[in-house]
C-alpha cells in the first residue's frame, strides 16, 4: 500500500529536475525488486541467509568497524571497509566531510574491496556502525550495484546470537573487475533542496537526533560550528529510532508508523539528510525497504548551515503536512 503511489512521486520529481544545479539531473533511487521468499530482501539478509551463501564464489562480505576489533574477530572471509574507503571529503578542514566520488575514483575504490560486476556484496557493522553501514551500502547504490548489495540486518551481533562462528583469520585480498559505472545520480544540492521546499510528494526528512533538529543542540565542531536548528519544513525521524535495541532494523509495521507519524505520505520521495550525509542513509534505506523512492542530500546541514543565505528553523517537529 505505502509503496503503490511511488510511481507518481518519481513522474512528479523527473518532470521537476531542472532545478537541479548539479552536472546530473537528479533521479530518485526506487526500490528493487523484492524476492518472493523475503520480501525486505534483497535490501536485508539474515545470518541464515549469510551462513547458508558463506561459501559462494561471488560472495563479498564487507566489515564495518573498527580496525584492531576487526584484527580479533570478524565474520569469516570478511573484508575491513570504511565510509573513508568509499568517499571523498575534506575530513579536518572547513570543506564537507563526506561526499560520493567520481565515477572513475569509485569504481577503483570498489576493486579495491575486491568487488566485481558478479559479486553479491553483503555489508553489516560489528557493533553500532548503523549509518556507516548503510553509507557504503547506498554508495554501492549510487554505483549502480544495488541490485547486488545487501545489509546484514543486526550486524555482527546477530551473527553471533545465532551461534556462528567469527575468526581472527585475515582474508586473501583480491582485487575487483569492475566495468565503467552506471551511476545512479541520486544525490541533490543545496539548491536543489531549497527549490523544492513544500513541494507536494518530496518529504525532507532530518535523520539526526531530535535535539540537534530542534536546536537544543548544535553540530559542527569548535573551529566550524553549526547553526542551531533545521531546514525549514523538513520532518524528523532520527535514525537512531529505526533499529531496535539488538540493532536490528525495525518491522516494516513500525518503520512505516514511524514515517506516518512524522508527516511522510505513502509515495512520497524521501529525501534525506543529516550532519554530513551518514546518518541520512539509514534513514534512506529503512525508506526503500517501505517502498520509498530516496534522494540524498549529501552536504546535508553541514553545507546548509555554512550558507548565510539559506535559512534555519527552530523549535520542535511541526504538524503532518
Amino acid at each position: 500500500m505505502r509503496h503503490r503511489l511511488f510511481a507518481l512521486s518519481f513522474v512528479a520529481v523527473s518532470a521537476l529536475a531542472p532545478v537541479a544545479s548539479g552536472a546530473q539531473t537528479p533521479r530518485p533511487l526506487v526500490p528493487a525488486s523484492r524476492e518472493p521468499r523475503d520480501p525486505r530482501a534483497p535490501l536485508f539478509v539474515s545470518v541464515e541467509w549469510l551462513s547458508q551463501h558463506q561459501h559462494d564464489g561471488t560472495l563479498v562480505v564487507l566489515h564495518v568497524g573498527d580496525k584492531d576489533a576487526y584484527a580479533t574477530a570478524h565474520i569469516p572471509g570478511a573484508r575491513l571497509a570504511s565510509v573513508a574507503d568509499v568517499s571523498v571529503g575534506d575530513r579536518n578542514g572547513p570543506g564537507l566531510s563526506v561526499e560520493m566520488p567520481a565515477a572513475d575514483s569509485l569504481r577503483a575504490r570498489l576493486a579495491t574491496l575486491g568487488i566485481s560486476d558478479d559479486s553479491r556484496v553483503i555489508v553489516y557493522y560489528a557493533k553500532d556502525q548503523t549509518y556507516q553501514a548503510t553509507r557504503i551500502l547506498l554508495t554501492l547504490a549510487y554505483a549502480g550495484l544495488d541490485a547486488h548489495a545487501s545489509l546484514l540486518d543486526g550486524g555482527m551481533g546477530a551473527w553471533t546470537a545465532a551461534g556462528h562462528a567469527v575468526t581472527a583469520e585475515l582474508p586473501a585480498l583480491r582485487t575487483g573487475s569492475l566495468a565503467p559505472l552506471a551511476i545512479h545520480p541520486f544525490v541533490v544540492d543545496a539548491g536543489w533542496v531549497a527549490s523544492m521546499r513544500g513541494r507536494p510528494g518530496v518529504a525532507l526528512v532530518d535523520a539526526r537526533d531530535t535535539a540537534f533538529y530542534n536546536g537544543s543542540r548544535t553540530g559542527g565542531s569548535a573551529a566550524a560550528p553549526q547553526r542551531a536548528g533545521h531546514i525549514p519544513g523538513a520532518l524528523s525521524i532520527p535514525f537512531s529510532t529505526l533499529f531496535d535495541d539488538a540493532l536490528r532494523i525495525r518491522p516494516a509495521a513500525d518503520l512505516a508508523r514511524a514515517f506516518d507519524a512524522a508527516g511522510v505520505k505513502p509515495g512520497d520521495v524521501v529525501v534525506g539528510y543529516c550532519h554530513t550525509g551518514q546518518q541520512a542513509t539509514a534513514l534512506m534505506t529503512a525508506a526503500r525497504s517501505l517502498g520509498h523512492p530516496v534522494l540524498l542530500y549529501d552536504g546535508s546541514f553541514q553545507d546548509w548551515s555554512g550558507r548565510s543565505d539559506l535559512p534555519v528553523e527552530v523549535g520542535p517537529p511541526g504538524k503532518a503536512r
